[in-house]
Order: C-alpha cells, then structure tokens, then sequence
C-alpha cells in the first residue's frame, strides 16, 4: 500500500479522544483496525471510525498481521509486553508513556524494537505539541543552564473533580511520579542532559519530590502530583543559567495534533532509519530513573514503618 497501515490498542478516553481522532484525519496513513480488552467496546470505537475491531489473542496477531505500525493506548504495564508482542511481529511502535512501570518491562521493549529493526515514537505530549516542542529545541540549543524547576499539579482527584482519567486504577495506583514525571523529565533532560542520581521524597496524598543532577553538571528538581488542590494546581518548567531565565510556554495545544506531529516522527524514522530522540530507548531512560526514585521512597516508607508500598503508591 502507498500509506502505512496503523492500528490501535486501546478503547478508552484517551484513545477515543486522541489516538482514533487522529489516526483517522491523518492523510498520510491508513487506520487499519483497533484492538481491545473489551470487545463491545472495540467494537463501539471501530464502528465510530468505520475500521475493524479485535479482541482477544487471535485479534492480535490479526490487527498486527493487517498493520505495519500500532498505537497503543493501554495501561503501561499491559502495553509493555503487547508492544514487544508487536515488534517481534515486524510493527513499528508509537507507545505511550511510561513505556512501563518496570524497568524489566521497558528494557524487553526496547530489545524486541532494537532485534526487529522498527522505529519507535514515545509519545510524550510536550515533545510533540509545536510551542512546547520548539521550546525544548531552543533551550536545548543553548546549553549553559545552571539549575531548572519543573512543577506537574493536577487535580485529578481532588474534591469536586470529575474526569474520566480518574478511572485508571494504574494512575490511582502509582500516581503522579508515572503519569506526569515523564512529562517533566522529557522536558529537562534535553537542555540539561541525561540524570546521573536522583533523590526522591513523598508525602500523602501523592505528592513527590525529585533533587536531580544531571550530565552537565547542572542540578534540578520536580514536584509531582494528581492530588493538588483546585486552586493549587498548574505546571511550569523554568531554567535558569548563562542565557537567563527560561519558561516554559503555558498551553500544549490540541493533543490531537499532537499526536498527529508523533505520527509524523514516526513516518519520519522509518523512511530515514534514523532513531527519533524519543524513541522507545528514551522511554526506557524515563523509566529507569523513576523506578529509582520509587525504590528509595518504598525504601523510606519501609524504614519509617509504613509498608513497603505507601511511599510508592505500588506494593
């Protein structure tokens, strides 16, 4: 076919809000097919696009047979073992982020993809919305950042909230260090370089604090939550160093074209064979360094008395 084929894992609000919507209006692929746990509800999506519903193990190697590249929309630690199900299959992968919540989970990805020869595409929403991505491009360029602070405060479950991301038990369970630290981390590694130790400290209710050094010498630090208060809640970014003081542009855009612009890295990678600088390797980066972070934490809850799993979210 002239246009690649690219299918979708997963049914839920992120999938049918973001990946369907924009793997269908991209003219340069073909949506071919989408796979789910639940099969009335792949084919409630499948139908809303016209395409082909799967489910169950014979529906894999289906959607993997029809498609030269997946999407996947699915919890990390479901996604991880699929994804290197579909590199061995010869599938091109735009997974989400985490790649997984273990560091074994992310590393078996990232081997499947490197012994299959396909390209990978992490999508993490800063990297690939146009303000945002440009952003991390100029301040990456510049160098000479002495320290930066990024801050990622939802209020996903706070009082009064309703939202229906509220519903992952994955992000209930690990909270605001899985869900939007690889947000935060994919924005400083760029400019500062890759993290070379990591502190990690939580207080109730899921709030974690990261003391990071980095390659260039430069040191930073990140505050993580999806339990801020309404009023409290917000993100940033800022560095400071020889240049100044750098922000962060404030709104990421239409995630839809955000994901759009992670389909076009995607094209980019396997048409050129050149890894993307949020490839799945990166990915597996992202996860190493959180994982560390959760160690020490469930370390320090372990100590104090609390349990193993109170300081992490995860037993």
């Amino acid at each position: 076919m002239d246009k690649p084929r690219i299918g979708l894992l997963g049914t839920g609000p992120w999938a049918e809000r973001t990946h369907a919507p924009a793997l269908a209006a991209h003219d340069g692929v073909v949506f071919s097919g989408v796979w789910g746990r639940r099969p009335e509800a792949a084919a409630a999506l499948a139908g809303a696009h016209g395409i082909t519903a799967h489910s169950g193990e014979v529906g894999l190697d289906a959607l993997f047979a029809e498609s030269d590249a997946v999407a996947f929309a699915l919890p990390p630690d479901v996604q991880a073992p699929l994804a290197a199900r579909a590199a061995a299959a010869g599938c091109h992968l735009l997974l989400d982020k985490p790649v997984a919540t273990t560091v074994r989970g992310a590393r078996e990805v990232a081997d499947a993809a490197a012994a299959s020869g396909v390209a990978s595409v992490v999508f993490c929403t800063l990297r690939f919305a146009r303000d945002t991505a440009e952003w991390v491009d100029e301040q990456s360029a510049k160098g000479g950042w002495f320290t930066a602070h990024a801050q990622w405060l939802g209020a996903l479950y706070a009082p009064g909230e309703e939202s229906p991301y509220a519903e992952s038990p994955w992000r209930r369970e690990k909270g605001g260090l899985w869900d939007v630290g690889p947000h935060a981390l994919s924005a400083l590694i760029p400019p500062l370089g890759d993290v070379t130790a990591v502190t990690a400290v939580r207080t109730e209710p899921d709030l974690t604090q990261l003391a990071l050094r980095h390659v260039s010498g430069a040191a930073s630090t990140v505050t993580l939550s999806l339990s801020a208060p309404r009023a409290g809640a917000g993100t940033g970014v800022e560095l400071r160093g020889t240049h100044g003081v750098a922000v962060l542009p404030q709104g990421w855009g239409d995630p839809v074209g955000s994901f759009g612009t992670a389909i076009d890295a995607l094209l980019e990678s396997v048409r050129t064979g050149a890894p993307h600088a949020c490839d799945v390797r990166f990915g597996l980066r992202l996860t190493e360094i959180l994982a560390e972070a959760e160690s020490q934490m469930a370390a320090a809850a372990a100590a104090a008395g609390t349990g193993p799993g109170a300081a992490s979210g995860a037993a």
